[in-house]
């Protein structure tokens, strides 16, 4: 994972909830207060929130976590970290850097993706009737800018950026169902246990976009991999250009 479970579950709740939300209150808690979060106890943290106690289990469930004690752990053990030019002074010098790593990283992409697997992506982007597209945190920009491509396009396809919301669409999808996850780490379906429903997850087909190498759940049907360093810097560019390659070539394949 190139980023701690903790961090995508709040900023998610932050990013799909109302700011007033009890859900949004406690998540902007938690991540502003991390050190006092972790020691406190449930009631401690209820009343740092000004909820009652059955609020704070209520969020866990809600945001994917079986329970305070999972969050608890969490915080335990949660890393923040940014990678960035650190050992060059000079301002220029370390725009130049960061931009000759992220068009490096945009050509990796176009000179490794598989253009076979893309045509067939797009065949189902054509043919299949429901079709979900999602993503986390950094991800979930390529999601949105693949809704915005297909409606351009004449075609709807539904998002949500709530990683619950998303988890709990992918849960009740059916054979009828199309779903494309944008993931550059292929860590997406580690986020959350389906040990108890993974045999839910064959009905609908499932495509996953994400670099090279990564193993990939049982139950994925198909992956658009590309030639990646895996680091930050690259992320979400990387994702960004496969989601343009791929929006190309379904225009070149169905679009009048």
């Amino acid at each position: 994972m190139l980023y701690d479970k903790l961090p995508v579950v709040l900023l998610s709740t932050l990013a799909s909830e109302k700011t007033d939300s009890t859900n949004s209150v406690i998540a902007e808690y938690i991540l502003t207060h991390r050190q006092d979060a972790a020691s406190a106890g449930i009631k401690d943290l209820a009343e740092a929130c000004h909820v009652g106690t059955g609020s704070i289990s209520r969020f866990c469930r809600e945001i994917g976590l079986q329970d305070f004690s999972e969050l608890k752990s969490l915080l335990k053990d949660a890393e923040f970290t940014f990678e960035y030019e650190k050992d060059l002074p000079d301002a220029a010098e370390r725009m130049r850097t960061w931009k000759d790593h992220v068009c490096d990283a945009v050509g990796m992409v176009q000179e490794s993706i598989d253009i076979d697997a893309v045509r067939a992506l797009c065949a189902d982007l054509h043919s299949y009737r429901n079709i979900y597209v999602y993503g986390m945190m950094k991800g979930q920009s390529a999601a949105l800018c693949m809704q915005a491509d297909m409606l351009m396009m004449g075609r709807h396809v539904m998002t949500s950026v709530s990683y619950a919301a998303q988890i709990d669409s992918i849960l009740h999808a059916g054979k009828e169902d199309l779903i494309v996850v944008f993931s550059y780490t292929a860590s997406y379906f580690d986020y959350q246990d389906f040990r108890a429903a993974e045999r839910r997850l064959i009905l609908p087909k499932i495509w996953i976009v994400c670099g090279k190498n990564a193993q990939l759940p049982w139950f994925v049907d198909g992956a658009i991999r590309f030639a990646s360093l895996q680091d930050q810097r690259s992320h979400p560019y990387q994702l960004l250009a496969a989601e343009g390659l791929i929006m190309q070539e379904y225009a070149y394949m169905y679009h009048e």
